[in-house]
């Protein structure tokens, strides 16, 4: 296979395509990790505005193939006109799956940006920022049946608990959990203004980063973010060929651990407790990067949601 090129920054204006919809984080730096080949076949995960599959497809040449992933509708209505680009609008969970269903065994690369979409974030009717008043609803696809109201009305005072404190690391989870609890006797929680009602007076430290840690524990059970991750990792070693890149943008230190662990340890299955093991299972990855990279000064000033995102990338060997 033939190496691309590294693509020319004067182009970044194209790439970043629909700044309404969605400002692609680490696009240089994720892209750039892949080692792309003119004539490979990979993968993007989470189309949204097509940031980072339009980078690529300018890496690929004629005989180049890019799938990419995406289960909300409104991405499909970003999609660039090209034959080389084969869009799935599915959950990337289902990625081996579909991969088999377009005749593709293997592929080169695969990417991977965790976050909510711009667009997402700021359409008001999806429920996902603490920014607007709208329906709890936070689905990635509107064909999911759960919402975060269906969270809130239903999850015991015990779900709720530990839904706070492992996916928000919220401090007073406990009190949180049992507030709700309460407050659901008397009041449906339909609207994000119901949710801020109930629990406006329990809201330790600042009340921005305490209702955004709120908000992304119900967002992560909503749409059984960790689970579609571990899901999606876990198919890796058997698609990739050797050489090829993964490359993963996470947004949390949840997201961050596990692919951190996974490159490391190559499965999520426990390590052997035999006492008479000897030697550690080998990982099917070389680590690319020993330390995640983050934004730069210059893409914090331009967009400060880059300020949490971390990519880690891995080579198959």
């Amino acid at each position: 296979m033939a190496s691309s090129r590294n693509i020319n920054r004067a182009d970044d204006a194209s790439l970043h395509g629909s700044h309404d919809y969605h400002v692609p984080v680490l696009l240089h730096e994720a892209v750039d990790a892949l080692n792309i080949q003119t004539d490979g076949v990979y993968v993007d995960c989470t189309f949204g505005g097509g940031g980072h599959s339009k980078a690529i497809l300018q890496h690929l040449g004629a005989k180049g193939k890019l799938i990419a992933f995406d289960q909300d509708p409104d991405a499909g209505k970003q999609l660039p006109s090209d034959e080389r680009l084969i869009f799935v609008p599915h959950n990337f969970r289902h990625l081996a799956r579909f991969l088999r269903l377009h005749g593709i065994a293997q592929i080169d690369g695969l990417l991977a940006d965790l976050g909510v979409s711009s667009h997402q974030f700021d359409e008001g009717t999806r429920g996902f920022s603490t920014r607007f008043e709208g329906p709890l609803d936070m689905r990635m696809s509107p064909a999911q049946s759960r919402t975060a109201a269906t969270i809130l009305q239903t999850y015991t005072r015990e779900q709720l608990h530990k839904l706070f404190e492992q996916y928000g690391e919220v401090t007073n989870a406990k009190t949180l959990a049992a507030t709700i609890v309460d407050a659901r006797k008397t009041n449906a929680f339909e609207t994000i203004a119901d949710l801020k009602h109930a629990i406006g007076s329990i809201v330790k430290g600042n009340p921005h980063k305490y209702y955004a840690q709120v908000f992304q524990a119900l967002r992560i059970e909503v749409n059984e973010e960790l689970v579609v991750l571990e899901e999606m990792l876990g198919q890796l070693p058997s698609l990739l060929r050797k050489g090829a890149r993964v490359a993963i943008i996470s947004f949390h230190s949840l997201e961050d651990r596990m692919v951190k662990n996974f490159f490391r340890k190559g499965s999520f299955e426990p390590e052997d407790s035999n006492p008479f093991a000897t030697g550690k299972p080998t990982s099917p990855f070389l680590i690319v990067t020993k330390k995640p990279v983050t934004a730069g000064a210059e893409e914090l000033k331009k967009n400060p949601r880059s300020r949490s995102a971390k990519l880690r990338v891995a080579e198959k060997i």
